[in-house]
Parts: C-alpha cells; structure tokens; sequence
C-alpha cells in the first residue's frame, strides 16, 4: 500500500486534538518502558509477571494513538530513570500508582478528546478496567508490614516529642539533651521492638521476627531524626533545636502520610491532622512539665 493511501486511512482532526494525542502516546511509550523495567528488576515471579502484562497494555495504547499520529516515539528518558528509581527506594508499588494518579488526573483532557476522537473514551475506559484490575494483584512485601512501621514510627514521635521537648527546658544544654534522648531512645526502640514480637508470637504468626524488625528499624530511624537537631546546634541555642526538632517531626509526618496515601489510597489530610495533632500535643504538654520541674521542685542542671 502506499504512503498517500496510508495518509488518508487516518481520521482528520483538529491540530489541538492532535497535539493532545502525541501527548497521551508519549505518556503510554514512556510508562510501558517504565512497567517493563520495573518488572526486570522484580523478584517475586507473580509481581514481574503483572508488571509486565501493564507494559503490554501500556504499549497497546500507544499503538492505538499511533494510528492517528504516525508517528513511533521512543520513551522519555528523564521520566523512566526518575520513577525506576523511585521504584527502587520506595517499592515499585508506590511508584505504580504515583503514576497512576497522574494518568486520573487527565480525565478532563480525555473527555475534551472525546468529542473529536470518540475512541478516546474507550481507551480511558479499557485503562480503568483492565491496569486497575492489574495493580489489585500486585502484592508487595513491604506495604504487609506498614502496620509495623506506623506502630514503630508514630510511637517513637509520640515518645520522643514529648521526652525532648520536656528535657530541652529541665536540662536546657543541647549534648545534655541529645544524650538522654539517645538512651532513652535505644531503650524504647529495644522495648517496642520486643513487644511487637512478643504480640506477633501469641498470635500465632510465623513473621514475627520480621515484623518487629519493620517496627524497630522505623523506631530507631524516627528517634535519630528527632535528636540529630541536638548534635548539630551548640549547647546554648537548645530553643533552635527544639524548634527544628518539630519541624522534622512535621516532615517525616507529610512524608509518610503522602506514601501511604499514595501506595494505599489512605487519606493524607485526615492521618497528617491526628498525628500532628497528638505528637505536638504530647510535645506541648511535656514543654510545660519540663518548666514545672525546674520552676517549682528547684531542679537545676
């Protein structure tokens, strides 16, 4: 067949619509490269192969765009390195959907297609049914045990807040500080740690060991955070620390609650409110014991 009967098998439309296709096929070749590397990287035999049937369903799209674009477009190579490494640090599950939710956000652009290329429509609708039924299956090791590591975590920051800011005005010296914290810190992550295993045991479960690591290892990271303000400000300046200490304890909550309510569909806005809410709470009320102690029972270090 020639090239002037090939043209005029494509459907004629409007540049702007056009222009909205190229970007819907780029987005397609891009993500089916992104499935498929996500995928070569994946031990677990059932995750690799759902990973790369969404490849496949990726690179059908892009076919079915091709046919009125003509063109073949190669991946975006910024975009594959940035999620395959996001993928890496953080779970390919995150990384899937964090994808996934900018492919939802195009629904206008879909629907605005529609009315020149009806097809549109019926892509969207093929996405919807055949790659969410696809990441339903997907089953990460890590996202098992986020119970563990919000227990570890929320429980360090509830703790930690408020021993801190509690120190911070009875001892008011940052190495003072840093070094009680530390010791209480190692202590409770040993303590929690143990009892995660010990709950986990009686349960009858046969991951307990590696459940309490999740729960420990979360512990230990969230009080290292917590106290590094301690160890990087001089002994004076203990109000400068315990002021950086919230603000990490703030960033570690946005942080977290985003990968949770991006790799399980939580809501961010209500799980950030409660435990903000009860860390500085917590933090709030140890900062007035603190003044209590060295105020009224004459505590002086």
């Amino acid at each position: 067949m020639s090239d002037s009967s090939t043209e005029s098998a494509k459907p004629s439309i409007s540049p702007e619509a056009l222009a909205q296709i190229r970007v819907f096929q780029q987005g397609e070749v891009t993500e089916a490269e992104i499935y498929r590397r996500i995928a070569a990287r994946t031990k677990d035999a059932q995750n690799r192969d759902v990973l790369s049937r969404i490849s496949q369903e990726e690179s059908y799209h892009a076919k079915r765009w091709q046919h009125y674009t003509g063109e073949e477009m190669r991946p975006e190579k910024r975009k594959v390195l940035f999620h395959t490494a996001i993928a890496r640090i953080f779970g390919f599950t995150f990384a899937v959907k964090l994808m996934e939710n900018g492919e939802n956000n195009a629904k206008d652009a879909y629907e605005k297609l529609a009315v020149e290329v009806p097809e549109a429509m019926e892509i969207r609708a093929d996405e919807i049914e055949h790659e969410q039924a696809l990441l339903e299956m997907l089953d990460e090791e890590r996202l098992s045990y986020v119970g563990s590591m919000v227990l570890g975590m929320n429980d360090a920051m509830v703790e930690m807040t408020g021993t801190l800011a509690g120190l911070t005005l009875a001892m008011q010296n940052t190495r003072l500080i840093a070094l009680s914290g530390l010791i209480t810190g190692i202590a409770a992550t040993l303590s929690m740690a143990s009892s995660e295993y010990l709950s986990s045991k009686s349960e009858g479960r046969s991951d307990a060991l590696k459940s309490a690591s999740y729960t420990g290892v979360a512990y230990l990271i969230t009080v290292a955070l917590l106290i590094l303000p301690y160890l990087l400000f001089d002994e004076a300046h203990y109000l400068w620390a315990l002021a950086t200490m919230i603000v990490i304890v703030l960033l570690i909550l946005v942080a977290f609650n985003y990968y949770l309510s991006v790799a399980q569909g939580l809501p961010f806005k209500k799980r950030f409110g409660q435990m903000a809410g009860i860390s500085l709470g917590v933090a709030a009320l140890s900062f007035v014991i603190g003044i209590a102690v060295k105020q009224f029972l004459g505590v002086d270090i």
